[in-house]
C-alpha cells in the first residue's frame, strides 16, 4: 500500500498495512513512544508525516561491527 500524498491520515489498520507490521507490533511502538496517534472519537489515526518519519528514523540493518 503506498501512502498517497493527498491522505492526511492512516487508521492502524491502514498503517499496520503500510508498514508491513502486526498491529501488536504497531501498539508496542505507539508505548515505546515511536508512533504518535491522534485521537477521532475512539479510533486512532496516524499523520502521514509521522507515518514517514518513523520509517525513516528506523534503525539501518547490515552487517554489525562485532568486535
Amino acid at each position: 500500500m503506498a501512502v498517497s500524498d493527498n491522505k492526511g491520515a492512516l487508521t492502524v489498520n491502514e498503517f499496520c498495512s503500510w508498514a508491513s507490521i502486526s498491529r501488536a507490533k504497531f501498539y508496542r511502538e505507539v508505548t515505546e513512544g515511536r508512533i504518535r496517534v491522534r485521537k477521532i472519537g475512539r479510533k486512532s489515526v496516524v499523520i502521514v508525516t509521522e507515518a514517514r518519519s518513523w520509517l525513516e528514523n528506523l534503525p539501518v540493518g547490515g552487517s554489525a561491527d562485532v568486535s
